[in-house]
């Protein structure tokens, strides 16, 4: 199964297009965006940017040059081994050199990228290589990735891996210690029982001669990402070429009036294997000529001595990031001020959080939304502010140009809601995936006509401004009513002791379900459920009123820092049982 050809570009001017009227200032909403092909997007940059920094990675920095050369050498070792435009090359990968390098590599020569999450099990891992139909997998020899790939291969499930060398990206005298004093982390892939299914780096290296740029269409499959999307089921988002790189141009022309091409450092505190990371820190960070400060995995501390030291000016999060770094005891003794733009995504952004960042680092943070089937990018808060000068506190913003967002009534979704009142938000625009992989079923009806179905309520008021209530599939009946957990997390929020809360329904005798705060406090501060319903009697009505509160040390979380609703799910339900 392969994409399928959409139209690029932006349609004109049509009713229910309110934000047209309130667009910010110096972008057009019309403008048309020229399909291009994720090779091209990296020439370039090769081209225009080729002694400037590309990376720097634990104090060692590449450039664009060299990252070029290396991506020329990989992808010739791939050709090699037999990858071309019929292979799917699975990366299982942390932030680092080596996944820009082979994601470079892979699309260079037509064949298709399938991100994987390092942290995930190996059952896991066996279910999308089986779906994805992985045949090829690119790893660091670190044990915790090296021995998931090595059971994978004994028990027949990938066919064969590529070995890249983790203490090669380190500067000499850091990989000197890391093998004398963090060793055993290493694994030993020519001694592995399936070593003869294993490539090693150096044998990429060794490959004669270079590679052409395959002959690629911009519609063509690029990546597979996997998502839960609305049904909790991974699934693999087919995003091709066009989709990715017509929303890096979309970002490049929300984000002109302040980021500047070959100025920029963004520091990557995002796993690449994300989209939100693909996306706006590689894809957007190679065509802007920007610096990639690379973390290869959040650590609060390392994170604000590193902005402290390397200077970024750009750096893409989640609300916990924010909300942890402004906490920090070191914060307001250390120097954050160059930071300029930092994008919020993945989790509403508390007004608390927005301002404490911004008053801490000089910064703009700014709310935006998107999903993996959106490549990801499609809504956006003003960079300067609406042009009226009014805030839009809690909005994700408006559609970033050439996307029209339909807010459609769920029971109902070929019929429009009236402005002001909350529906399911649907997406159409040229960074709209084609469908899920192997899932015809799935793909249709994630779709009506051309608009893509998110699965998140939320409504659109006068000036094109969006607002999200909540996951259709979070949102708890109680006697009858809609109660959006969304709207009750943000009034606990606005008591002044409360660091994270997460609201999912749980069975009620009575009402038939009912809101449960799980919350964790701010260090320091002694808050009783009972205050905290006090607090909220003037702010919820009495059926929004959690049923339970339970305080916790520690709330759960995915991958990338997003507070998860999933394992307190699993836990009520256990309780149940």
């Amino acid at each position: 199964m392969t994409s399928t050809p959409k139209a690029a570009g932006t349609s004109a001017p049509v009713r229910g297009m309110p934000w047209l009227a309130h667009y910010p200032e110096g972008i057009a909403w019309e403008q048309t965006f020229k399909p291009q092909t994720i090779p091209e997007v990296f020439d370039r940059a090769i081209e225009t940017y080729g002694s400037k920094t590309c990376c720097v990675f634990s104090g060692r920095s590449t450039t664009y040059a060299e990252i070029g050369q290396q991506v020329e050498t990989f992808a010739a070792g791939l050709a090699a081994q037999g990858v071309g435009k019929a292979s799917h090359v699975g990366l299982l990968l942390p932030n680092s050199p080596t996944y820009l390098v082979a994601y470079f590599a892979v699309l260079k020569l037509g064949a298709v990228v399938v991100n994987y999450n390092p942290l995930y099990t190996v059952e896991e891992l066996a279910d999308q290589i089986r779906d994805s139909r992985t045949d090829m997998m690119v790893t660091l020899d670190l044990k915790l990735l090296f021995d998931k790939v090595e059971t994978l291969i004994e028990t027949g499930v990938l066919p064969r891996a590529v070995v890249a060398s983790f203490t090669a990206l380190l500067p000499a005298s850091k990989s000197v210690l890391f093998k004398l004093f963090r060793g055993k982390e290493l694994a030993h892939p020519a001694r592995s029982p399936v070593a003869a299914k294993l490539i090693l780096e150096q044998v990429l290296r060794d490959a004669a001669g270079t590679v052409e740029t395959a002959a690629i269409d911009p519609f063509d499959l690029a990546v597979l990402q996997y998502t839960g999307g609305t049904t909790g089921v991974p699934k693999g988002a087919m995003l091709s070429h066009a989709n990715l790189t017509i929303n890096v141009q979309q970002s490049r022309a929300w984000s002109a009036t302040l980021l500047k091409p070959g100025e920029e450092r963004v520091l990557a505190v995002l796993p690449f294997f994300h989209v939100f990371a693909m996306t706006g820190i590689v894809l957007f960070g190679f065509s802007e000529g920007s610096e990639i400060i690379i973390q290869p995995r959040f650590v609060l501390d390392e994170t604000i001595q590193l902005i402290a030291k390397t200077r970024p000016t750009v750096m893409p999060g989640v609300p916990t990031l924010f909300a942890a770094i402004s906490g920090h005891k070191d914060a307001k003794s250390l120097d954050l001020k160059s930071l300029k733009l930092c994008l919020s995504g993945g989790a509403p952004l508390p007004l608390e959080v927005r301002t404490g960042f911004e008053a801490l680092t000089g910064a703009r943070l700014v709310e935006a939304y998107g999903l993996s089937e959106t490549s990801p990018g499609a809504t956006c808060n003003p960079i300067d502010g609406p042009r009226d000068g009014r805030t839009k506190t809690g909005s994700i913003g408006q559609p970033v140009p050439g996307t029209t967002i339909a807010i459609r009534d769920p029971s109902a979704p070929e019929r429009d809601m009236p402005l002001g009142q909350a529906g399911e938000i649907c997406i159409k625009g040229p960074q709209v995936m084609s469908g899920y992989w192997n899932k015809p079923q799935e793909s249709e009806d994630a779709f009506i006509g051309e608009f893509f179905r998110t699965g998140d309520i939320g409504y659109m008021d006068q000036d094109g401004f969006i607002f999200i209530v909540d996951r259709i599939k979070d949102m708890i009946i109680c006697s009858g009513f809609k109660v959006y957990p969304r709207h009750v997390e943000d009034k606990i929020y606005s008591h002044p002791a409360v660091e994270e809360v997460t609201v999912i329904g749980i069975k009620d005798a009575y009402r038939g379900e009912a809101p449960k705060a799980f919350i964790k406090l701010k260090p320091g501060t002694i808050v009783s459920a009972a205050d905290l319903l006090r607090h909220l009697e003037t702010r919820l009505s009495k059926i929004e009123m959690p049923a339970a509160i339970e305080f916790r040390d520690a709330l759960p979380k995915t991958v990338i820092g997003k507070l998860s609703k999933k394992e307190l799910k699993a836990e009520e339900v256990a309780k149940e049982a």
